[in-house]
């Protein structure tokens, strides 16, 4: 069962810890972010951490609900990094663009980090802000309703999706990292053109590119996209409805972008209710 957060001021810890430092929310975050660095997901505990503070574990339940809030508060930390010094620029694409490459960017200075809260919500105040910031950039574009909804999505999914990726390979121990860069150099490039004729061609080329994050390009690749759709012309004729939708597979779709199957008899309802 999670501990009641103390609140405001009165959380305040009046004595420093065996470091020499006052418990604060931002300290508990910055510890976290280090540990996480230094010993991967499996090592963040509550002892452990508590141990790197020099105080009692039981001092972190004034701040945070339990480990899962904190690690909501380091998703929401990587979020603010990525936000400070920026500015708007009034020009939309390269607003949105900046923008992608920061949190991307932020992401990757902690490839633990990254790995363990890339796929959460946190719904914490950096982020929020992050995400009236992208709505009001796409806004500003001309977009409205559905399509500024639907623009969103595509680029801040694709962008923490990018983050999880290239972070998980960051997070590798270095030897597996490396292994996994020289393959390129080896194994595809040592495949015969009569077998895999396009692998042979294009090896070099292969090789020279596919340690990079592919971000960069898909980021502009959805920016052209996103400017073609405000260029082109109204398709649908005047007093003409809606144009339909192509019918989506039967299902919920989650966070992580799959799809939930429904259950027989159409979607459950909570406590057995009904429709």
């Amino acid at each position: 069962m999670a501990k009641d957060v103390v609140a405001g001021a009165a959380r305040q810890r009046r004595r420093r810890t065996r470091q020499g430092e006052v418990l604060s929310h931002e300290l508990i975050v910055r510890t976290a972010l280090r540990m996480l660095a230094e010993h991967g997901a499996q090592g963040l505990t509550a002892r452990r951490l508590g141990l790197a503070l020099g105080a009692d574990p039981s001092a972190l339940y004034r701040y945070f609900a339990g480990m899962d809030a904190l690690v909501l508060a380091i998703a929401d930390e990587l979020t603010g990094r990525a936000l400070a010094g920026w500015t708007s620029t009034g020009d939309w694409r390269q607003d949105l663009r900046t923008l992608g490459l920061r949190i991307h960017r932020a992401y990757l200075s902690h490839p633990q980090a990254a790995v363990l809260t890339a796929s959460r919500v946190s719904g914490g105040p950096h982020v929020l802000t992050v995400d009236e910031t992208v709505l009001s950039i796409l806004h500003r574009a001309g977009f409205r309703d559905r399509d500024l909804a639907r623009h969103y999505h595509v680029f801040i999914d694709s962008c923490l999706a990018f983050a999880a990726l290239d972070a998980a390979s960051l997070a590798l121990p270095p030897a597996a990292l490396a292994a996994d860069e020289r393959m390129w150099r080896t194994t595809y490039a040592a495949l015969p053109s009569d077998t895999h004729p396009r692998i042979a061609e294009t090896a070099p080329l292969l090789a020279a590119r596919m340690t990079d994050s592919a971000y960069p390009d898909v980021l502009d690749t959805l920016i052209d996209r996103a400017a073609a759709e405000l260029a082109a012309p109204a398709t649908v004729p005047t007093g003409a409805g809606p144009v339909p939708m192509e019918k989506a597979p039967a299902g919920r779709r989650t966070r992580r972008g799959g799809l939930r199957p429904e259950p027989p008899g159409g979607p459950a309802h909570p406590e057995g209710g009904s429709a």
